[in-house]
């Protein structure tokens, strides 16, 4: 375990090496089924919801049409998700022409300009969890679908921390990530 100011965290996501490799994941972590997609905080509802018109020039007409009947998001407050297709994808996947990863549509929109909020929280840290317990508690959260993750991270020598850098920062600022990758090197010569 570590703390740094009030975020405990576990050691795994700087001693575990991942590094997302799409080509053999195919997206999955927008498609892992179980019913309930990416958690959303209260405050980013309102941002979810303000990017489905930027988003649907993106998405399948079936997620449009599941989007206008059910919304986006699903769930009450402190335990908001997007909503899923069939128990399996995140109304924001889509796929570009001739590909089979799962891609979000969202952050589709936020790299082409037309969107501020670049997706929930959630989905960028991933596959960091936030838990709660008294303040923010961070964790890995393994799945078996994110194995080629695992053998890129160690390949390239990259550990969870380092590869969702930029949320880490988003979610905490660059001088918390420069303290746990600094308590990183220390407990990971």
């Amino acid at each position: 375990m570590f703390i740094i100011d009030n975020i405990l965290g576990d050691e795994s996501i700087t001693s575990t090496h991942f590094l997302c490799d799409l080509n053999k994941c195919k997206g999955a972590c927008c498609t892992v089924k179980g019913g309930q997609g990416a958690p959303v905080l209260d405050s980013e509802v309102d941002e979810v919801n303000n990017s489905i018109k930027a988003a649907s020039v993106y998405l399948s007409d079936r997620s449009k049409a599941i989007i206008h009947e059910h919304g986006a998001v699903e769930g009450t407050e402190g335990d908001f998700t997007t909503r899923c297709i069939d128990d399996h994808d995140c109304v924001f996947v889509y796929y570009e022409k001739g590909s089979d990863i799962a891609k979000c549509a969202i952050e589709k929109a936020y790299f082409e300009g037309a969107l501020s909020f670049r997706k929930p929280i959630s989905c960028h840290l991933f596959p960091v969890r936030v838990a709660d317990f008294n303040g923010p508690y961070l964790y890995y959260d393994e799945f078996p679908e994110c194995k080629p993750a695992l053998d890129n991270g160690k390949k390239q020598n990259v550990k969870i921390h380092q590869s969702v850098k930029e949320a880490l920062i988003r979610a905490y600022s660059e001088e918390w990530y420069e303290r746990l990758d600094k308590f990183s090197t220390l407990e990971n010569p």
